[in-house]
């Protein structure tokens, strides 16, 4: 898993300038959540990005989520993302 978490790191970093990035696992949290699947995560990602802060909190979702859109469809279920300042 902690490779995982790794790799999810590098693919951001590699086209986002972070200065931090946070990959926390919330998947236990789901347990009891009727369509809980645990092949799939549930996963917090709390980044610090002053490249990310010139964007719209949408829009900089948006970048993340279009980077990460293949573990989307087959690693992640929820995916929470907090862009400090």
């Amino acid at each position: 898993m902690k490779n995982y978490f790794e790799e999810i790191k590098r693919k951001l970093s590699e086209q986002i300038k972070i200065e931090m990035i946070e990959v926390i696992d919330n998947s236990d949290k789901h347990k009891s959540h009727k369509f809980f699947d645990p092949q799939k995560l549930h996963l917090h990602l709390k980044i610090k990005s002053i490249y990310l802060n010139s964007f719209s909190r949408l829009d900089a979702q948006k970048l993340i989520m279009n980077i990460l859109k293949d573990d989307l469809k087959k690693k992640i279920h929820a995916l929470e993302i907090s862009i400090e300042k």
